[in-house]
């Protein structure tokens, strides 16, 4: 698994091919001048023994190497500029990558995990893994050159001396690799629990009025603080383990200076370099160890950015919902419904739906009543395509909804659901997400017609007031939310309606404005309506009975009451005084 992550973060970075060749190229150039300034102290160490001191000649070597030294800082100034580009620009690319998934994939994968563990892989797995890409950029790139380098220039000087570094510096690699495998494992567990910790904040950010009024503080308090004890143990022993390859290498790099430093002296005491020449090998010694020890103290956080670009790669190659490609559009849709056969359940072993079969005609109104858990919602999920069916099929102006595209399917109906849902904008932004090019009166004629008007106006910059996520920063009230929600609807005006509950949150004096303007909006139209409150649906054409996934009965409210069936029972439990 490491290792195809590995080989997808390169393929992700052959995107920037010219980027990354002047990154190499760049690195290369830094290295060969930096290790040219040994050569010349070399030199002047050479010339100070040979001819004595010679201010004037040392100062032309230190001129050089000051030199070198200047042009060298730019060239890695500029390196660093482009690595930053490379890896901002692939974890931006990484990032678009997983929302578009995110915005592509089915409702069911959506429902099936939390949104706190999504939010953790596209922000925080995401700026961990730029993090580890800026390391690898800094440390690799330069430290495979500075070693590649550096023992070219000590076989040019002395092949028996480099051959001694060479010999044992794999010693080294190796102790790093043993400890970097065991603590992939650590990290990997290190950056779930992170995503179950961010998942955790934000359901109980989410709901903290639930929490308050239900005394669960301190029950949410202590669930947060045990996810926090377990990333704190896992991390411990994550770094511990990590941290105990610098040390081990650098021991191991000790050992390879001294055997460079013994068997250098001895050989130049043989007349085998120069003082000078051993002076350049020791400086060697140092530089070829040292990008083991630089890529060894950042071992923990290239460790945690190979775990974390797995979970966003897990994320962005689930399987997305199947494609619309090539499928043609609705026809015009005047409201013909059919259900034919259809079963469904989330999951196989609990079946929910079994042969459901409905007809609908153009500008019925079919309401859906039944308890809790019994399907209703259920039958608009499909009803709306968010989830497949199991078997039978959903015809809409006779055609199958699963032969036609998702867009031209779901731009036939508008839906208001009990769960009022605002987005980061402005009122009118809010209201024109199904009619982007609703004019202002058009948007104020809707608004009136739900009664929303009178509030919207009384806002700070009434329709251009900003709106937080979810009506966050304007204090609105749940009313006031879902009659925005509702006013979106009016505007865009869809030939087919589902209201799931639309009026819950609003007040009684309201509900009745807003159904009578729902008498108008539904007028001519085919419209699915799902309620608790049977009042509301009394006048329907038809409604729906369900109770276990099964429609039990049907028919419209007087020829239900007279049945003295299910429908009575629920109806008379909540009108018998």
């Amino acid at each position: 698994m490491k290792k195809n992550t590995l080989l997808r973060v390169a393929s992700v970075l052959g995107a920037k091919k010219a980027l990354l060749l002047c990154s190499v190229v760049l690195a290369a150039a830094s290295v060969l001048m930096s290790l040219y300034v040994p050569i010349l102290f070399g030199s002047a160490i050479d010339e100070i023994v040979d001819t004595g001191i010679n201010f004037g000649l040392i100062a032309g070597f230190l001129t050089k190497a000051g030199a070198i030294a200047a042009a060298t800082a730019v060239l890695q100034w500029i390196m660093g500029i482009i690595n930053n580009r490379i890896a901002f620009e692939t974890v931006r690319t990484v990032r678009k990558q997983a929302f578009d998934k995110i915005e592509r994939l089915p409702l069911k994968y959506i429902d099936s995990h939390a949104y706190g563990d999504l939010l953790s892989r596209v922000i925080s797995d995401v700026d961990q893994f730029s993090d580890g890409l800026l390391l690898g950029f800094s440390q690799f790139f330069t430290g495979i050159m500075t070693i590649l380098t550096t023992l070219g220039f000590m076989l040019y000087i002395s092949p028996s001396v480099a051959l001694v570094a060479a010999l044992l510096t794999p010693v080294s690699i190796f102790v790093a690799r043993f400890i970097a495998m065991n603590t992939h494992s650590l990290f990997k567990k290190q950056s779930e629990i992170r995503g179950s910790q961010t998942a955790l904040i934000d359901e109980m950010i989410g709901g903290q009025r639930v929490v308050a009024a239900y005394g669960y503080r301190e029950r949410s308090r202590q669930r947060f603080e045990d996810v926090n004890r377990d990333l704190e143990k896992i991390t411990r022993r994550a770094i511990f383990m990590s941290s105990l390859v610098n040390p081990t290498t650098r021991f191991v790099n000790a050992i390879v200076y001294a055997a460079v430093c013994l068997t250098g002296s001895l050989t130049a005491i043989a007349g085998g370099m120069t003082v000078g020449g051993l002076s350049a090998i020791l400086s060697y010694a140092t530089q070829f160890t040292k990008p083991f020890n630089e890529i060894s103290g950042v071992i923990a956080e290239l460790q945690n950015a190979i775990v974390c670009a797995q979970r966003i790669f897990e994320l962005i190659d689930e399987k997305p919902e199947s494609s619309d490609e090539g499928l043609p559009a609705l026809p015009e849709i005047k409201g013909n419904v059919g259900i034919n056969g259809v079963s469904f359940s989330y999951s196989p072993d609990k079946p929910l739906i079994r042969n459901f079969n409905l007809k609908v005609l153009p500008g019925s109104r079919i309401a859906i009543v039944g308890p809790t858990g019994c399907g209703k919602t259920t039958l608009i999920n499909l009803l709306m395509r968010f989830y497949d069916v199991g078997s039978g099929e959903i015809t809409v102006e006779g055609e199958n909804i699963a032969g036609v595209t998702r867009r031209s399917l779901r731009q036939g109906y508008g839906m208001v659901l009990q769960d009022t849902w605002l987005m980061n904008g402005t009122v009118r932004d809010n209201i024109v997400i199904g009619k982007p090019d609703a004019t202002d009166e058009e948007v104020i004629a809707a608004a009136k017609a739900t009664h929303a008007h009178s509030f919207i106006k009384r806002l700070p910059q009434g329709y251009d007031t900003p709106v937080g996520e979810d009506g966050g920063g304007l204090s609105l009230s749940a009313g006031q939310k879902q009659l925005l929600c509702i006013t979106r609807v009016m505007l865009s005006a869809p030939p087919m309606l589902i209201l799931d509950e639309a009026t819950s949150s609003i007040d009684t004096k309201t509900e009745l404005r807003v159904q009578r303007a729902f008498e108008k909006l539904m007028a001519g139209k085919t419209s699915f309506i799902v309620a608790h409150r049977l009042s509301t649906i009394m006048s329907a054409d038809v409604i729906l009975v369900m109770r276990d996934g099964n429609v039990v009965e049907q028919g419209n409210h007087d020829e239900l009451m007279r049945k003295n069936g299910f429908y009575a029972e629920l109806y008379n439990s909540q009108f018998a005084h």
